[in-house]
């Protein structure tokens, strides 16, 4: 089956994750998406991204940690460096991208969707967070940064410091959603969202999200090989590896 999805809503392409229930990411479904996207960057035709789930659990539950637990470093490298990369790409996509959230998205799920231009989350308890510090790793550079820059200095200490998972309304109050919807509207108002900003001029919004992006991942990409190599060492550390195999179990 394939890893994801792509169904065409007119001019707004919609890229489902339909990696199991969770779509925990692997370099296999890194490498997919960033394989779509950039496609659909290259097509005229395509005038958005909505990036959802295959069902109402879970958006990510972020890193397959049961598969990647046991890689060398080198083999492990590879994927996070692929994975800054893809934030990175989506971040900077020059196209409108919204992340349609019908289900929980934590961890390395939640720093997709934050690396989309919008959020909107289903009603309920669809948590959302990042719980890196809980299992002795930070938060990637990229998603840290493009953090603050979502929620402000307080809100991103917060979600870095406490690792906790928060629900819908209290999503919307941080600033890391921007509209919460019943599940059946969530996917149809992302897909009109995007399709309303897609419908201006595709250069100016280029223009427009180049000037919002450029200084930060311009800035991510100065300081990432270092960083990247400070995440691994904890990820390989005697704090962190008892906690990552106690993480496993809930996969």
């Amino acid at each position: 089956m394939d890893l994801i999805q792509t169904e065409h809503r007119d001019s707004i392409a919609v890229l489902i994750l339909h990696r199991g229930v969770t779509n925990p990411w692997n370099l296999e479904l890194v490498n997919t998406v960033r394989g779509v996207l950039k496609k659909l960057k290259e097509e005229d035709r395509v005038r958005g991204v909505v990036l959802t789930s295959n069902n109402d659990k879970f958006f990510s539950i972020g890193f397959d940690i049961p598969e990647l637990f046991p890689l060398s470093r080198d083999d492990f490298k590879t994927f996070f460096t692929s994975y800054n990369q893809l934030c990175l790409e989506l971040f900077t996509f020059p196209k409108p991208t919204m992340a349609a959230i019908t289900g929980h998205a934590v961890a390395g799920g939640c720093i997709v969707t934050m690396c989309c231009d919008y959020r909107f989350i289903a009603e309920g308890r669809k948590l959302m967070g990042v719980n890196e510090i809980k299992i002795g790793v930070p938060i990637p550079y990229p998603a840290s940064c493009i953090m603050h820059e979502l929620v402000g200095f307080r809100v991103n200490r917060d979600l870095n410091d406490f690792g906790e998972y928060y629900p819908a309304d209290e999503l919307l109050r941080m600033g890391l959603v921007d509209r919460v919807l019943p599940l059946k509207q969530v996917l149809p108002e992302a897909i009109e969202q995007v399709r309303k900003i897609g419908a201006f001029s595709a250069k100016a919004f280029a223009l427009i999200k180049r000037n919002r992006t450029e200084a930060i991942a311009d800035h991510i990409r100065e300081h990432l090989e270092e960083t990247e190599e400070h995440f691994i060492d904890c990820w390989y550390s005697e704090e962190a590896r008892p906690l990552l195999e106690a993480a496993m179990k809930k996969f």
